[in-house]
């Protein structure tokens, strides 16, 4: 009898770590944001922006909609475009990344807009940014404010 419990939960024990082991979660399926950081703003400066490389990690491609930080009024993705010579920001609705591919985030081309503070925003502060996509799966991470 005794035999036949072990057994039974080694069974277990082998299913729940088989189990574990093809966890889908943030770090093998999602979304990354790698060298992520937020350009510093003296003070009384209303807007600033955002940089670092979006990576989908999942297998299919995702739509991200919209950005969010309790530290900011308001988050948006902005594209810097060379419109008759002459250089302007255009916010973009939505980005689609395709599975396994990267969009960087750097000054001149796509880049967060994070307008609005709610307070100081200097070098050593980190901010979180949360970033949903169409699916509704929301993920957050936290940005190092540095000066750049």
């Amino acid at each position: 009898m005794v035999k036949k419990l072990q057994f039974k939960y080694c069974w277990l024990l082998i299913i729940a770590l088989l189990l574990a082991a093809c966890d889908s979660g943030p770090a093998s399926q999602g979304l990354g944001f790698e060298n992520a950081w937020i350009r510093a703003i003296p003070p009384g400066v209303k807007m600033t922006a955002g940089f670092g490389a979006l990576q989908n990690r999942g297998s299919a491609a995702l739509q991200i909609e919209s950005f969010s930080s309790p530290s900011f009024g308001d988050v948006s993705l902005h594209r810097t475009e060379i419109v008759e010579g002459v250089s302007k920001m255009r916010e973009v609705p939505a980005l689609s990344i395709d599975a396994g591919a990267s969009v960087v985030l750097e000054p001149g081309g796509y880049h967060l807009m994070l307008m609005m503070p709610v307070g100081d925003i200097q070098p050593g502060q980190v901010v979180t940014v949360t970033i949903t996509a169409s699916d509704g799966r929301s993920f957050s991470f936290d940005l190092p404010v540095e000066r750049r």
